[in-house]
């Protein structure tokens, strides 16, 4: 099974784009979403960016992230 994870849009150029991922950063292709600009949080899968986040869904999948993390233990 693959999950699609947020990041943060560091640096555009062109299609591609620097995404920052709990403190890992990756290139990432956004052709699926010209609009996506710097600052914008991105749900990444396969190395496309494949839809827009606001802050709140990034802070929920967060949470939701860290309560199974706790489960795990």
């Amino acid at each position: 099974m693959c999950l699609a994870i947020p990041g943060k849009i560091i640096e555009r150029e062109g299609d591609m784009a620097l995404l920052e991922i709990e403190g890992i950063r990756r290139k990432v292709n956004v052709t699926f979403l010209p609009e996506a600009a710097v600052g914008d949080y991105v749900i990444v899968h396969a190395g496309f960016a494949i839809q827009k986040w606001e802050q709140e869904d990034v802070d929920e999948f967060n949470k939701i992230m860290d309560e199974m993390r706790e489960l795990d233990k």
